[in-house]
Parts: structure tokens; C-alpha cells; sequence
């Protein structure tokens, strides 16, 4: 099984495909669906009483446990954004963080011996809390942002010393690290604890430093892409995804999850909220993983 903590949220999301209002979205949301075609996932987040039962039925008909999804009085965290054309720029609107606010990950007793764990991006203070509470975890991940490495830095280095890898995106490593040059700065990341750090850029890809090793891998070239919305978490929940069914943390498998994760993030983007993955099938997956392989192949 595969443990992850974080966000369940209702997103509002303006791009210049279309609009949607309280749609299904949070990071422990995006990640849980997509680890869900690969492992067993434990869900440890809080929503209020508004949030939709539908939206729970649908991640408990995709196995999701959602044992650890704690119902509080109150109105559910809620997001709103918008993208400009190309994507890439995606302006906050509004935040209302409601009962999220004051989440106190607590873990079921059967979440505590979890072998992979994930803690999505939430206060550093939460995620060594929740460290405190699990037992003894194969490989747990992190992600962050760059509101915690600015606000709660010495919190966010002393979880990244008990954690085996990081995933961040580009301006977050280069803020972390203190360094403009991304090849330096996921270097030095790694001096920070983890023994891999795992670097999203977007439409470009992603890369992952390990000792001195540096992996490149290609993003999936998608015809349409709706919404980027989710596609970070949804490329940790491929990437985490993979490593608890295989239970093989190696290199060279930690670069298949790297590549299981850019397919995940790959059918997030195709549609608003989760419902580009919601009704996938892994042969579709493995296609796509496939697909990827050859997009990116050469010959010596």
C-alpha cells in the first residue's frame, strides 16, 4: 500500500478551453487516483460537510481507502484559478483554506505500517508529524512549493532529512538549493537528505538526480491539453504508484516510475479535475508507457 497525505479540495478552474466550478481537485486527490492503477492507496486528508458524496463514491470505486478522510464541520478547502494561453502561467484567484486549516493529520492504525509513503505539499511542520506517526516505511517522497521554502525553510530541511527522494518542480529547486543553474541545483538538493530529487518542468519533462547520476525523461506529447491542474501530484501518484507495486526502489526502477509517472500527469492534463484518469484501464497505461519509450528512442 502506498500512504499519501494531503489536500482534498473543490477547484474552480478558468483556462481558455473551458470553465469549471467546485470541481473534484487537491493534491492527495490527483495523486491517490492515479497510484490507484497501480497499488493500494490509504487517503489521510480533512473536508467539511459540503463536500460531495459522489466525489467520495468515485474514489472508493477506484479502491481507494478512504478510512483516513476525516469529515469536519465546516466548508471544504476551495481553490480558484485561471491559465492564459499556453498554460504554463496559472494565476491564483482565490484560496480558501476553510477546514483545512486546521488539519492535524491523524493515521489509522492500519496507515501505520505502510511501506511507501508520500507526503503531498502541506505544511512541513504536518509532513514530520505524519513522519512520526508511521513505523517503518520502505521510501517515503515529499513535495513542497515555494510558500513552505520561504516561509518554513529549517521545518522543510528537517523533513527532507528522514524522506529518499523530493519532487519539486524547476523555480522550486532553484529556490531551495540557491542556485540558477538546475543541473547544480538538483545536485545540491541532494546534499539536503534525500538520496534522489525528482525535478518536473512542465511540457519540457522531467529530470532525476541520484548520486551522480542525471536522468532526462521526455513529457508525452499530447494533442489536447485542457488543464494542467493536478498533473504534479498526478505524475507522484504514477511515480509512487509504481514503486509499491513493484516494491523495487533500484535505479533503474526508480526511472520506470519516473516514466509511469510523466504517463500519469500526461492523461490528467487532457481533461478537468481527475476525469482524465478516472476511467482509465491499465493497458492503456502501459500503452502510452510504450508509446513514450519510442517517442524518445535512438539508435547508437
Amino acid at each position: 500500500m502506498v500512504l499519501v497525505v494531503g489536500s482534498v479540495a473543490l477547484d474552480s478552474v478558468q483556462t481558455p478551453f473551458g470553465t469549471v466550478t467546485d470541481a473534484l481537485g487537491g493534491s492527495a486527490t490527483f495523486f491517490s487516483v492515479a497510484a490507484s492503477y497501480f497499488t493500494d492507496v490509504g487517503l489521510v486528508a480533512v473536508v467539511g460537510r459540503d463536500f460531495p458524496s459522489e466525489d467520495i463514491r468515485m474514489l472508493e470505486d477506484r479502491g481507494i481507502d478512504v478510512t483516513g478522510l476525516e469529515i469536519a464541520e465546516g466548508e471544504t478547502f476551495r481553490w480558484s484559478g485561471s491559465y492564459d494561453f499556453d498554460l504554463n502561467n496559472r494565476e491564483t484567484i482565490e484560496t480558501k483554506l476553510n477546514v483545512f486549516e486546521q488539519f492535524r493529520p491523524k493515521l489509522p492504525v492500519g496507515y501505520r505500517n505502510a511501506d511507501y509513503v508520500f507526503l503531498a505539499n502541506i505544511d512541513p511542520e504536518l509532513q514530520l508529524a505524519v513522519l512520526e506517526q508511521v513505523e517503518d516505511p520502505k521510501f517515503v517522497a515529499l513535495d513542497t512549493m515555494n510558500f513552505w521554502i520561504e516561509g518554513k525553510r529549517e521545518a522543510l530541511l528537517k523533513v527532507m532529512e528522514r524522506v529518499d527522494a523530493i519532487v519539486l518542480n524547476d523555480g522550486e529547486c532553484r529556490e531551495l538549493a540557491l542556485e540558477s543553474n538546475l543541473i547544480k541545483a538538483g545536485r545540491a538538493i541532494l546534499g539536503m537528505g534525500p538520496r534522489i530529487a525528482i525535478v518536473k518542468k512542465g511540457e519540457h519533462g522531467a529530470m532525476m538526480f541520484a548520486g551522480d547520476d542525471c536522468f532526462s525523461a521526455p513529457a508525452y506529447p499530447c494533442d489536447s491539453v485542457f488543464d494542467p491542474t493536478g498533473a504534479g501530484d498526478s505524475f507522484a501518484g504514477g511515480f509512487m504508484g509504481h514503486l509499491a507495486n513493484s516494491d523495487d526502489v533500484s535505479e533503474p526502477n526508480v526511472r520506470r516510475a519516473v516514466i509511469y509517472g510523466t504517463v500519469m500527469a500526461s492523461f490528467c492534463v487532457e481533461e478537468f479535475s481527475v476525469k482524465g484518469m478516472s476511467s482509465l484501464n491499465i493497458d492503456a497505461i502501459k500503452r502510452r508507457f510504450k508509446d513514450l519509450k519510442e517517442v524518445s528512442h535512438f539508435d547508437m
